[in-house]
This record gives C-alpha cells, sequence and structure tokens, in this order.
C-alpha cells in the first residue's frame, strides 16, 4: 500500500506547504545573515568603543534569537509535518537519500540554538573575547545548516548524476548547489540589512545613528549583488524543462520571475537612496519597505524554484503526483490503484466511485475541485467519451503535467468522473 495523503480542499497541498516554509525560509536566512550581523557589529563596536553600535547589536540578538527560537522553530516543525501529509512519497525518497544529511544538519541546529541562547543570555557577564566567541559558533553553526539543506533542496530541481550513480555526493552537489549557495548567501545579508533597519529605528536619534544606517544599507547592497550574481549562475544551470516554464515570455513562472527582479531593483534604490543618500530620512516606513521589498524578492524565488520542477517534485525521478518514472509502465498494466490503494477511502459507493478513487490517487496531489487549479469548470459540457480521448492522448503528458497513469478502464472511469463533476457544475450543483 502505498502512502496515503493529505488532500487540502480548495487552496491544495502544494500553497498549503509554500505559505509555511516561506514564511519559515525567510525566518531562517535572517537567523544566518543577522547571525554574522551581530557578532561582527559586536566586534567593530567593541574595538572602536562605539556605545550606539553596542547597543544596536545587543537589541539585534534579542530579536533575531526570539524570532528564530520561537517562529522559526515552530514553523520548522510545520513543514516537517505538512510536507510528510502532503506528499509522504517525495519526503521519503529525500530520507532514504540524505538520511546522515538530515542528521548532520539537525546537530547544527541543535548547536546553534544553543549558541544563540548562551549568547543574549551571557551579555555582559562573560568576557568580551568569550561572548564573541559564542558569536562566531552561533553564526557558523547556522551557516552550515543552510549548507547542507541547501544540497538537499537544491536536488529536487537537479538531482544530476544521481539519476545514474544514486550517489550521495552525487545528490549533493548537483548542478544547482554552489549557485544556490551563493544566492542564498545573498538573501541572507539582505534579510540581515533589513531587519537591521527595523531594529535600528528603537535606537534614540542621534549623531551616530546615521553612520550605522548607512552600515545596514551596505549590507544589503552587498546582499543585492550577491543574490544577483548567484541567481544569474543558476538560471545558467537549470534543465530546459525547467528554463522554458521561466524565461520565455510566455513561461508559466515568467510573471513570478519578473516580480522578484523588480522588488530586488527596487530594494537597491531605497537601500542606497535612503542609506546614502539620505540616512538623517531614516524611520520605521523604510525598515518595513526594506523587509516587504526583499520577502517579495525570496518568496517569488522560491515559487519560481518549486513551480519549475514540473512536471516532476524530484526532477527526472518522481511526478508531482507521487508516481516514479520507474513505476509508469508497470501501472498501466496493474493500475494506479495498486499503488493507491488508499483512495479508495471515504469514497462514496456509486457509478463514479472507481473514477473518484483515480482522480485522488493521480490528480488532486495538484489540482482541486473548484479551488486552486479546478478541475470542474474545465470539463462542463464534456462527455464521458471525449474525456476519454482527451485523457488517452495525456499518456505522454504535456509541459508542466505528469502523464496519466492507469489501464485503461481506470482511465474511462476518471472520465466518467470528470463528466460527472462537469454535468453538476451545468446543473448548478456544486
Amino acid at each position: 500500500m502505498d502512502y496515503p495523503l493529505f488532500l487540502v480542499p480548495h487552496i491544495g497541498g502544494s500553497w498549503l506547504i509554500g505559505g509555511i516554509a516561506i514564511f519559515h525560509v525567510i525566518i531562517a536566512h535572517f537567523a544566518i545573515g543577522g547571525g554574522l550581523l551581530m557578532v561582527a557589529t559586536e566586534q567593530l563596536a567593541a574595538r572602536h568603543g562605539n556605545a550606539l553600535w553596542l547597543a544596536f547589536a545587543r537589541k539585534h540578538a534579542v530579536f533575531l534569537v526570539l524570532l528564530s527560537s520561537v517562529l522559526g522553530a515552530l514553523s520548522g516543525v510545520a513543514i516537517w509535518f505538512t510536507v510528510g501529509l502532503v506528499h509522504p512519497a517525495a519526503v521519503a525518497s529525500l530520507i532514504h537519500t540524505f538520511v546522515w544529511g538530515w542528521a548532520i544538519e539537525w546537530v547544527f541546529f541543535f548547536v546553534e540554538m544553543a549558541a544563540a541562547l548562551l549568547y543574549v543570555g551571557t551579555w555582559d557577564r562573560v568576557p568580551r573575547r568569550t561572548h564573541l566567541a559564542i558569536g562566531w559558533i552561533y553564526f557558523i553553526a547556522a551557516y552550515l545548516s543552510l549548507v547542507v539543506i541547501n544540497g538537499i533542496v537544491t536536488f529536487m530541481l537537479t538531482p544530476g548524476r544521481w539519476i545514474e550513480t544514486r550517489a550521495f555526493w552525487d545528490g549533493f552537489f548537483n548542478p544547482t548547489y554552489w549557485p544556490s549557495l551563493v544566492l542564498r548567501t545573498g538573501i541572507a545579508l539582505m534579510l540581515a540589512s533589513a531587519y537591521g533597519w527595523l531594529v535600528a529605528t528603537r535606537l534614540p536619534r542621534q549623531d551616530g545613528r546615521a553612520g550605522l544606517v548607512r552600515y545596514l544599507a551596505a549590507w544589503g547592497i552587498g546582499g543585492v549583488a550577491v543574490a544577483l550574481l548567484g541567481s544569474v549562475w543558476w538560471a545558467q544551470n537549470l534543465p530546459a524543462e525547467a528554463r522554458a516554464l521561466v524565461f520565455p515570455a510566455d513561461g508559466l513562472l515568467r510573471p513570478t520571475y519578473v516580480v522578484g527582479l523588480v522588488a530586488l531593483a527596487l530594494l537597491a534604490v531605497l537601500l542606497v537612496g535612503v542609506g546614502f543618500l539620505a540616512p538623517r530620512a531614516f524611520g520605521l516606513t523604510a525598515g518595513l519597505l526594506a523587509i516587504l521589498l526583499t520577502g517579495t524578492y525570496f518568496g517569488a524565488y522560491e515559487r519560481v524554484r518549486e513551480g519549475a520542477r514540473k512536471p516532476y517534485v524530484i526532477h527526472g525521478y518522481m511526478y508531482s503526483n507521487g508516481v516514479r518514472i520507474d513505476e509508469v509502465d508497470r501501472l498501466n498494466r496493474e493500475g494506479i490503484l495498486s499503488k493507491a490503494r488508499w483512495a479508495g477511502a471515504g469514497v462514496a459507493a456509486g457509478p463514479t466511485a472507481l473514477g473518484h478513487q483515480v482522480f485522488r490517487a493521480q490528480c488532486q496531489m495538484c489540482h482541486s475541485l473548484d479551488g486552486y487549479l479546478a478541475i470542474r469548470p474545465l470539463v462542463v459540457g464534456q462527455d464521458a467519451e471525449g474525456l476519454t480521448a482527451f485523457l488517452e492522448a495525456l499518456r505522454g503528458g504535456r509541459p508542466g503535467m505528469p502523464p496519466i497513469v492507469g489501464t485503461e478502464k481506470e482511465v474511462e472511469a476518471l472520465a466518467g468522473y470528470l463528466a460527472a463533476l462537469g454535468d453538476e457544475a451545468a446543473g448548478g450543483r456544486p
């Protein structure tokens, strides 16, 4: 029996995962860039005796630790919980392939959290050298966590030679590993700058604050440059199918990609304009706008990265509905329900029951009935015979969509179920 799925009505499982994941990764990348900012700023401030910068570093550290240890940790658990329910087959493959990578990442995370709490709790209670050492341990552990997770995340889009070798390191150091690490490092610096501006609004207005604002803007501008370099490098290493979804004028993901670039450009203008040309005009609005633009760019990138995998969840290995490429021929002979025997649970008996089960097993991972990528509006006025011919034509797949899999009987049953949905919609029933 294959893994049963948690089917999310209306919004679909992908949006549920995406919403939680983007919220989490923004905090996680801030924990990295913000960690570097806080310890580097403390070191500079201590060396030059700058009390304002020391006060900023302390406030920034408290804010960072509260945000990352509470909301970051909770949303991280939520990601595991959600992906395990919505796409268990993909999660199982990632765990089987990278189990020791996950284990090492958890060690780094434990060290990161312990060092963060020690860093905040020992401020002015231990010698400065000891306190800085704790801060650097925090940053190194946080960055090494990214180093590990980046290999697993990029593997899903570009598994590279792993498809042939099944070797850990071939999957880990895949074609987009290094470009993505550079890009994410830039994003971490951008988030450090943006949230740093927010913290700086809590400091008193005095002559030294303009210099701090300019200093934080420099971090953001550096992050923009690094992220842009990584983005260009990343795009050059995408598979042809992924590039076709992102870069052509009619590409499905092109609007999201353009939104991200616009947000990045506006962020650069904001950082230069306020940070260097008019630092005394700095205030809460500038800090919030910097966070919004950075989050928009990061969210757009994550949406493009996730969407560019289609029709796969692991490129070249597993389709987005959990069917592996090497299973297609067998499932065409034995039926999709020989794999997804859970699909009949809770389905009412009747003439469309078999088709409903096939829909749940094969389609509902990506499509809802009436919400995201709704199926019902597409089948209004369609009869079962015409839908059967259409589904049979999709056995080879289409751009961004997995192939229809199953026996002829299952495909006919699916067509009958879809035709019944269309009749319900035409009759005004939900």
